[in-house]
C-alpha cells in the first residue's frame, strides 16, 4: 500500500472509533463510552438512542457482564439542587433521539467486577419493550466524552 494511502486509511480506523454505532432495526446507539471506574464501586454509561422508525420505543432494562447489575437513571436540576432518581423506562420517541450524558440520562454499572481503565471496553445489552436486544460496547476513555459527543 502506497504511503499516502496507509495515512488516510489509519486516519479513517481511528475516526471510525469514536464513531462507534449500534444497531437492530429502527434503533441505532452511537457513541457509548464510560469513564474510568474501579473494582467493586459504580461505573457511568454515556449513549445517544436514535429511533429511525415510526413507533415510539421504550428502553427497559440493561445488562452487562461487567457488573452485578445496571441501573438506568436520570439526573434533574431543582430549586438549586442537583438530584438523582432511577429511569426504570426511556420512551425513545420515533423519529427522535434520547442522549445519556453527564447531568440527565446515565447508565449505572453497579458492584463493578472490574477496573475500568481508558481503553477499555465496557460491554452491555440494551433490552426494550419488543425484546429486541442491541449488544454494544462502551469506551473507557480518560473521563471525557469523545469528539462529537
Amino acid at each position: 500500500m502506497p504511503r499516502p494511502f496507509l495515512v488516510v486509511a489509519i486516519a479513517l480506523t481511528a475516526g471510525a472509533a469514536h464513531a462507534a454505532s449500534f444497531r437492530s432495526g429502527p434503533l441505532e446507539v452511537t457513541q457509548p463510552w464510560s469513564r474510568p471506574a474501579v473494582m467493586g464501586f459504580s461505573g457511568v454509561g454515556y449513549m445517544r438512542v436514535s429511533n429511525h422508525g415510526r413507533e415510539a420505543e421504550t428502553l427497559i432494562g440493561v445488562e452487562s457482564p461487567i457488573a452485578s447489575h445496571v441501573e438506568m437513571h436520570r439526573s434533574m436540576m431543582k430549586d438549586g439542587v442537583m438530584s438523582m432518581a432511577p429511569a426504570p423506562r426511556v420512551a425513545i420517541p420515533p423519529g427522535g433521539s434520547v442522549t445519556f450524558a453527564p447531568g440527565g440520562y446515565h447508565l449505572m454499572f453497579m458492584d463493578l467486577k472490574r477496573n475500568l481503565k481508558p481503553g477499555d471496553r465496557a460491554p452491555a445489552t440494551l433490552i426494550f419493550s419488543d425484546h429486541r436486544r442491541i449488544s454494544v460496547s462502551f469506551e473507557v476513555t480518560s473521563g471525557e466524552a469523545p469528539e462529537g459527543h
